[in-house]
């Protein structure tokens, strides 16, 4: 059965577009953000392979989908009143011609179902802090109110995998080092090659050859300027909660304070690296 969406793109104000508020930069990462989304799909074959005896949760990440595909479509519609020359179906083709989930993988890559849905958890607190960051750093009242309705829909995502992964944890018994392991892991692929090909994909002219390290760094040097204190904050919040950990402990503020440090290095090192 199809969830009903908690909204849907006739809920978005696109009358209230002001042209003045686009800002270049937030245009180009919206892009590519629009195509990892809109590729969600690909995501739940893999998942319902993995949790091939789960129906619960194959029709739970069906709707996960859904979701995630309407995200794509409604900041596809916002870059093209941005910028009408955007051809949104010739960049996802060019998206899927060179980056492309293993859709036939009937095992988790992350070693169990457990780790599945802990990687699964640390990608809705990457793309709920990162919504968060850019509704906030928008001008423009349209990408604001999209922004806003995505946020929101990726901290329940969050919700949904974390529900399910308390079931898996009891059935896997992985120890919280391996859990944190986990979770770190999948936040370093945060830099992987899907956000450069996607952003490579959406805004390289024809002709200009893939090269990941500076789709990278272009995509990252101009996301980053978006974060703020208070969004890493949450988000350490949330890897500590599918991590098992307490964040009523000294352990919790130390970790904040790292993040943020180790943010501001990483922004530091994007921007010297972009000029």
């Amino acid at each position: 059965m199809t969830a009903t969406k908690r909204w849907t793109l006739a809920d978005i104000p696109w009358d209230q577009f002001d042209p003045s508020e686009v800002d270049t930069d937030i245009l180009k990462v919206v892009k590519a953000a629009a195509l990892v989304e809109y590729n969600a799909h690909d995501y739940t074959a893999y998942l319902c392979n993995v949790f091939h005896d789960d129906p619960e949760f194959q029709e739970a990440s069906r709707n996960w989908a859904d979701e995630e595909v309407q995200h794509g479509e409604a900041l596809a519609k916002w870059a093209a009143i941005a910028d009408p020359a955007f051809d949104f179906d010739k960049a996802v083709g060019r998206f899927r011609d060179r980056f492309m989930v293993d859709v036939a993988a009937d095992t988790s890559i992350r070693g169990s179902r457990s780790g599945e849905l802990i990687a699964r958890c640390m990608v809705e607190t990457g793309t709920s802090s990162y919504y968060s960051a850019l509704s906030e750093a928008a001008t423009e009242p349209v990408l604001k109110s999209i922004c806003q309705h995505i946020a929101a829909d990726e901290h329940r995502h969050y919700k949904l995998f974390y529900t399910h992964l308390k079931k898996y944890l009891e059935l896997d018994g992985i120890s919280t080092f391996q859990r944190l392991r986990i979770a770190l892991g999948r936040i370093v692929e945060t830099e992987d090659d899907e956000l450069a090909c996607a952003y490579y994909a959406a805004n390289a002219a024809d002709g200009l050859a893939y090269v990941r390290e500076r789709y990278s760094r272009e995509y990252m040097s101009r996301a980053y300027n978006y974060y703020r204190h208070h969004h890493l904050e949450r988000a350490v919040a949330m890897i500590f909660k599918a991590c098992g950990l307490s964040p009523r402990t000294p352990l919790f503020k130390v970790s904040q304070r790292v993040a943020w440090w180790m943010f501001e290095s990483r922004a530091r090192q994007l921007q010297k690296a972009a000029a």
